[in-house]
């Protein structure tokens, strides 16, 4: 391993924002452990998270390698209760703590070979010869395929997986990671539009059979189905191109691709990539007739003018609502190939529909609450957004079984919050102006940045983070539509999230950081841990890689906040601190304090997994 990253004087948390897939609801039937027997062991979890600064110097920020990290639970609950810090576990299969972190370019070899499968049509990448069909002729290592840095990971239901996701310049991968082993199972390059092509973050489907991914600039969903052993072991994994989705107008490029080879622990990739794109899938218009971008089709605008995606939310009947960059919304079911559209929406929330930016979205009994935040793009320097939204999932069922599609704004979103500043963007009708111009630095900057959402385990109530004002809002998740309600806020800075005492990630902030504040915690993705406990959430560094007008911070990794109040409250006990000093990049922000130190760490997402069982009494 390369020469690392850890402070041991730091006895405070790391690490980044966990998103879980544990969701089920308690019921009403109570078990009764039989007399004199003794209750199974508690399996415990593992907290992953994703640090999205370079693990090599001499690059630009965010451009090669990257750091996994992986907590125990039990070492995570001694730090909390003020024990050693928690170190990270390493990625050889043996799981042991302080071998960590996990460099992404030890995982995902550069000696993986690249494949367009039996049916492949074009490849248009130059610094090799490219094959259409088959191996292509490049690896993982070369320099036009090389994967970048990781973004965010994500658990699949059966606890036993992770999607990794990585964005390069002019690439996109999607990766898959066996969560008991730490082993690499499968890699995937995304497709090339004319618009262009990245990974911003991959969904699980409900079942665990299919990973939709959000192709951010290449304006596609798209899917790799999933198959499974009775045990649910990966036993193949298929990006179906004939599944993609636009949700603009476009012209495929460069086909997707997968990756062969034999992992770092000897086993053998089970990627594998097949069919061909539809011509009306990729169409630039609805099928009600409605341009999916304004100004880019022969069909009507109605107000989405942007199709970048940016976040596909899952539902349990796998309808994907899929955010976009501007604002507005596509629902489409990708149980069918391609994938259609069921349902779309507007920016214009006065008449149903939904501002951007949205990226928190999780699904409550029947209800699927959507956020809406300021932009990750340049614009997004002097915007300020704090949203939530609402929409009940089955009224789509119908038109799922009919093959229909509902008309513009149907039903209406309902609006459940909306700050009284939010600047008029995104398709805001607001009345507070255009801009906000006041920066991120801690007390003096009044904008506002909703971001990672999360539901706690029973599902009485919803947490959004606020990245700018370093706040949690919590909502009650009891009903529908106005049912909903805002039900009080906590704050990330003091010992009792309610302003009193100074938190956890006061002691954890660097201390070479010049006039950076310190107890800044940027607060981003968030995850909820399987015993309900905690809430996890990544915790930007003082060089944040992206969203630089928004996410600077002073206590790099993963917070863990304890819940209070049945879930309707918490405060930041503990951080599980995340180092990178190999990365020497040129630090950046927009609106922030220049950081003249050495650290760039710089936690993006994370999910939390319970730990499964071997069969044999153990736990992985």
């Amino acid at each position: 391993m390369k020469k690392l990253l850890k402070n041991p004087n730091i006895i405070t948390v790391a690490a980044i924002v966990a998103l879980v897939t544990f969701t089920g609801c308690s019921g009403d039937t109570i078990v009764v452990d039989p007399p004199n027997v003794s209750p199974p062991p508690s399996p415990g979890y593992e907290v992953w998270a994703a640090d999205q600064a370079n693990s090599v110097a001499g690059q630009s920020l965010g451009r090669a390698g990257s750091y996994i990290y992986v907590w125990d639970s039990a070492d995570i609950d001694t730090q909390v209760a003020g024990g050693l810090a928690a170190q990270p576990l390493g990625c050889d299969g043996n799981n042991v703590a302080g071998e960590g972190p996990c460099d992404l370019s030890d995982v995902f070899l550069g000696s993986f070979v690249e494949d367009a499968g039996a049916d492949g049509v074009l490849q248009d990448q130059g610094a090799n010869e490219d094959a259409a069909q088959g191996a292509t002729g490049r690896t993982l290592g070369d320099s036009d395929t090389a994967i970048g840095r990781i973004h965010g990971m994500l658990v699949d239901p059966q606890n036993m997986y992770l999607n990794v996701n990585a964005f390069a310049p002019g690439a996109g991968y999607v990766g898959i990671m066996d969560a008991r082993t730490k082993e690499a199972v499968a890699l995937f390059r995304v497709t090339k539009s004319n618009l262009g092509r990245s990974v911003h973050m991959s969904f699980w489907s409900d079942d665990g059979n299919a990973i939709l991914v959000a192709n951010l600039h290449g304006r596609l969903l798209e899917r790799i189905d999933i198959t499974r052993d009775a045990a649910g072991n990966i036993t193949g994994a298929n990006f179906n191109r004939s599944a993609s989705l636009s949700t603009q107008g476009l012209s495929v490029t460069d086909d997707a691709t997968a990756f062969t080879g034999i992992n770092a622990q000897g086993n053998a990739l089970v990627s594998t990539v097949s069919g061909t794109y539809s011509d009306a899938a990729l169409a630039a218009e609805t099928p009600n007739g409605n341009n999916k971008v304004d100004g880019t089709g022969t069909g009507i605008d109605v107000g989405r003018p942007s199709g970048i995606i940016i976040c596909p939310i899952m539902s349990d009947t796998d309808l994907s609502y899929i955010t976009l960059a501007g604002g507005g919304l596509l629902i489409a079911n990708t149980k069918n190939t391609p994938m259609d559209i069921v349902a779309e929406y507007s920016n214009n929330d006065t008449v149903g529909g939904l501002n951007g930016v949205g990226c928190g979205g999780v699904q409550v009994r029947d209800t699927v609450w959507l956020n809406a935040g300021s932009s990750a793009g340049g614009a997004g320097a002097t915007q300020s957004i704090f949203t939530m939204y609402t929409l009940p999932n089955s009224a789509f069922d119908a038109h799922v079984t009919a093959g229909t599609v509902a008309a513009l704004n149907t039903p209406a979103a309902t609006l459940v919050f909306k700050d009284a500043d939010n600047t008029s963007t995104g398709g805001n009708m607001g009345t507070f102006g255009a801009t906000n111009d006041t920066g991120q630095i801690p007390g003096v900057t009044t904008r506002r940045d909703a971001h990672g959402m999360i539901r706690t385990n029973i599902g009485n109530y919803i947490h959004n983070a606020d990245r700018v004002q370093n706040t949690v809002e919590v909502f009650s998740a009891t009903g529908l539509g106005a049912m909903n309600a805002h039900v009080g806020s906590y704050d990330l800075t003091s010992a009792d999230g309610q302003g009193n005492g100074l938190g956890a990630c006061n002691a954890a902030s660097v201390t070479d950081g010049g006039e950076l504040s310190v107890n800044d915690p940027a607060p981003d993705l968030m995850g909820v841990t399987p015993d309900g406990k905690y809430l996890v959430v990544a915790l930007r560094g003082p060089a944040p890689v992206t969203v630089t007008h928004s996410a600077q911070g002073s206590c790099p990794g993963v917070g863990v906040i304890a819940l209070q109040n049945g879930g309707a409250s918490g405060s930041l006990v503990a951080v599980l601190r995340t180092y990178n000093i190999v990365d020497d990049a040129a630090a950046a922000h927009v609106g922030g304090t220049d950081y003249v130190g050495a650290e760039r760490s710089d936690p993006h997402g994370a999910s939390a997994r319970s730990k499964v069982s071997d069969g044999q009494g153990g736990f992985h």
